[in-house]
């Protein structure tokens, strides 16, 4: 039996049929989502803070929210990611577990009384860190579609040369690094105890990469059998800008609302580096190694022209959402509040080159989102327990109910006086399709993701 080994080494070009990683219309939809990343209490309670304030992290959501704090305070959070992630390729199950930790806030807020008699009675201004989006994650999966890709060797000499167009196998393995971070400054002012108004100025910091292995097991009639291995990467990075505004009515001791706007993000720069121009298989500008277990037969297509190398640079807008808010006071013992949030999907856009099919693909085949999230709080002296639920709708006009996220949260805290410490525990699942065969009569890879976070805040009153 002859046996053949093809290494195929692709960097990414998102647009052609070979290709395994992400393509500009999926960084686009990746790059605009939030992890909703926050302070212990803010993830306990499920982000439900458009109406409430008194929290550092509400000043992503409605920076009208920083004038409610009495005093001072400076915060420190870290998070404790589990990620399971299934994979089930034509009938095999591929399940991959990760842990992840990072310091995902850091934030302070400070408080100044008027010095002059006046119906604003109140100043605050607030600075916040956090992780809006972490990358990192990695899943595996394996199973044998019948199709085959690679089913030639180039280096053949026979006649009529071998065709290994007989399945055996496919295995892909696909690794995200990397964060979005968020840097936020806010100002907020109370209007006669009443009227909390508030203007938040957010900067971004975006890294990201993509590295994805796909090996194809294919064979002849005769049992003759070609092994491929290709690999992709991808790198991006970028800074981006957005603003939000409003307010919080106190309608009664009992009864407050919020209404916020957030503009779209709008990324003035992103750098992709990659390996590929033109993707088109053996024949690419790809490199490619063959070996025969017999001669030892080398073939490599960038022997006289060296691996190729571009960075592309282009521009992206991340949609805007709007979010209402209501919460009810319960006096000193607890409080119970809801956010609903739209998210206008349909005007994401890509700029810097044509890419009028993706954002084409966004008004045709996207749609708004409605979003809802809901928290409680119950305070017994001291100590505080804490829990909420949220679902975010997905934006794909043919998604699946389970491609919606749904999860759950519970938490606590003790406030020791000038010193506080909170914690929270969260659980949210979805499923999605990975299609690493784009342009081949091939099934997505269906994913089942599950991440569980462990959230830990110290708080101290300045």
């Amino acid at each position: 039996m002859k046996r053949f080994f093809t290494i195929a080494t692709l960097f990414a070009v998102t647009f052609t049929s070979f290709s395994q990683s992400l393509g500009y219309q999926d960084l686009g939809l990746l790059f605009s989502q939030d992890d909703n990343n926050g302070t212990a209490r803010f993830t306990a309670m499920s982000g439900a803070f458009g109406a409430l304030g008194g929290d550092i992290s509400s000043i992503n959501i409605n920076p009208a929210g920083l004038s409610v704090f009495n005093n001072s305070l400076l915060t420190g959070t870290l998070n404790s990611r589990s990620s399971d992630i299934n994979a089930n390729y034509y009938g095999n199950s591929t399940t991959t577990q990760n842990e992840f930790i990072n310091l995902s806030q850091v934030g302070a807020v400070l408080v100044f009384d008027s010095a002059y008699k006046s119906d604003w009675t109140k100043f605050a201004i607030g600075f916040n860190y956090r992780i809006t989006k972490d990358f990192n994650d990695n899943f595996i999966a394996t199973g044998n579609s019948d199709v085959t890709t690679f089913s030639e060797f180039p280096l053949d000499n026979n006649d009529p040369a071998f065709n290994y167009n007989i399945a055996d196998g496919q295995s892909f393995d696909n690794r995200y690094t990397g964060e979005l971070s968020e840097f936020s400054v806010g100002f907020s002012s109370v209007h006669q105890n009443k009227l909390h108004v508030g203007l938040g100025l957010n900067f971004y910091d975006l890294n990201f990469s993509q590295q994805s292995d796909l090996t194809e097991l294919n064979s002849d009639a005769d049992g003759n059998e070609l092994d491929a291995f290709l690999y992709q990467e991808n790198f991006s990075t970028g800074t981006g800008f957005s603003a939000n505004v409003g307010f919080i009515y106190k309608a009664n001791q009992s009864f407050r609302f919020g209404l916020s706007y957030q503009t779209p993000t709008w990324f003035t720069e992103i750098i992709e580096e990659t390996n590929i121009v033109d993707n088109d298989g053996y024949f690419g500008d790809t490199e490619i190694v063959v070996r025969n277990d017999n001669d030892n037969a080398v073939y490599r297509n960038t022997d006289f022209g060296g691996f190729p190398s571009q960075n592309f640079i282009y521009r992206l807008k991340t949609p805007s959402k709007l979010t209402a808010s209501g919460a009810l006071i319960f006096g000193k013992k607890g409080l119970l509040s809801f956010d609903y949030t739209n998210k206008n999907f349909k005007n994401i856009r890509l700029s810097g080159a044509d890419f009028s099919p993706e954002n084409q693909d966004f008004q045709d085949n996207y749609k708004n989102t409605h979003n809802f999230n809901i928290g409680t709080e119950w305070r017994f002296d001291r100590f505080s327990l804490r829990g909420g639920y949220k679902f975010e709708q997905s934006p794909d006009i043919a998604a699946l109910e389970s491609d919606d996220l749904k999860g759950y949260s519970l938490g606590g805290g003790y406030n020791f006086g000038n010193f506080k410490i909170d914690f929270a525990y969260s659980d949210s699942n979805r499923t999605a399709a990975y299609n690493f065969y784009s342009g081949f009569d091939v099934n997505a890879a269906d994913l089942t993701l599950d991440n569980r976070v462990f959230t830990a805040t110290v708080s101290l009153s300045l």
